[in-house]
């Protein structure tokens, strides 16, 4: 029996939910354990902010907008004010404000106005150094924490945030904390106290008993687990293995053209030693994309129109669960 924190003495209990299999575990982990779900907030980042998808997913946040309807969750959006492209296209300019929902149907903006000039002019590298690989930490983790610093209804409460990182995954990962207190805790400070900790439910998990989670609750995998992706992050994360720029070039050619038209432009490519052709070259597309031209579509399509749980019985593996795509350090 794994230890857990006392979950129903937290007031808010906010899930960083990408639309991958890990959130989605930590949503189902919190609902199996009893949390009312009404405590329960999903919260999304959307990677290319309120402009169209260029390193995303189109159909993610629909896709994580099905989930929080079929389960009752009230989902919040946020981003970073011009999202990837205008993060990655930084030159000498300040990070941008973030953008976010919040509990009254309002839209609020936070930050951006940092005298604090930065360059990035290159994609994110292949490191564990969030400094160099900064799509972590400026789209999602640090949105978060705006998220959370700029509402006074997280002020003189507890809150709980949880996330979907697994030990197995990595390394770095396996060296997290399941429990502490979160960037944004101020407990110990002298005004505007906010207690929060940071809580990573499926840290000790293996891959099969996320699957065996979402099979449960019959809970459909994002279009990316059935097109053969084995990692639910950007459609053309920096991580992607060669057979993922191999798939993207044959069945998103487009998105496959922008990306290295880019890498062309700044003179230093994602893996710093080989370009995406490169990697494509060196690849074999995914099967089940070559063959599924609908489930394609509906990777295009920023509405979502397949079922979001399976009917009984029916739930299947998809091709991408136990891949070997790469991912972060």
């Amino acid at each position: 029996m794994r230890s857990r924190p006392d979950l129903n003495s937290y007031d808010f209990i906010l899930v960083a939910f990408s639309g991958g299999k890990d959130s989605a575990a930590v949503l189902l982990d919190l609902l199996e354990a009893g949390v009312d779900p009404r405590r329960i907030e999903l919260h999304h980042h959307l990677v290319d902010g309120d402009g169209p998808s260029f390193m995303d997913w189109p159909c993610t946040a629909a896709y994580c907008q099905a989930v929080a309807s079929a389960f009752g969750i009230p989902l919040f959006m946020s981003y970073r004010e011009g999202g990837f492209l205008r993060e990655m296209h930084r030159r000498q300019a300040p990070t941008a404000a973030v953008v976010f929902e919040d509990a009254d149907g309002g839209v609020r903006r936070a930050g951006g106005c940092s005298k604090k000039l930065g360059t990035r002019l290159r994609f994110p590298q292949r490191t564990a150094d969030l400094s160099r690989r900064y799509c972590s930490s400026a789209l999602k983790i640090d949105v978060m924490d705006a998220v959370i610093r700029n509402q006074e209804r997280f002020l003189g409460c507890r809150t709980l945030v949880c996330t979907g990182e697994r030990a197995e995954e990595s390394p770095s990962r396996s060296a997290y904390a399941a429990f502490e207190p979160h960037r944004s805790d101020t407990r110990d400070g002298a005004r505007r106290r906010r207690l929060v900790d940071h809580y990573r439910p499926v840290h000790g998990w293996a891959e099969q008993e996320v699957w065996a989670a979402m099979r449960r609750h019959r809970l459909v995998p994002h279009v990316a687990y059935q097109l053969g992706w084995s990692r639910v992050s950007c459609m053309t994360c920096v991580f992607l293995s060669a057979d993922g720029w191999a798939t993207v070039r044959t069945v998103f050619p487009e998105r496959f053209h922008i990306i290295a038209e880019r890498e062309a432009a700044f003179g230093c490519t994602i893996h710093r030693t080989l370009t995406v052709s490169d990697l494509a070259d060196r690849g074999t597309p995914y099967p089940a994309a070559i063959n599924s031209p609908q489930l394609v579509s509906q990777a295009r399509d920023a509405q979502w129109r397949l079922p979001i749980l399976a009917t009984h019985g029916s739930w299947c593996l998809p091709p991408g669960a136990f891949g070997r795509g790469s991912g972060p350090p």
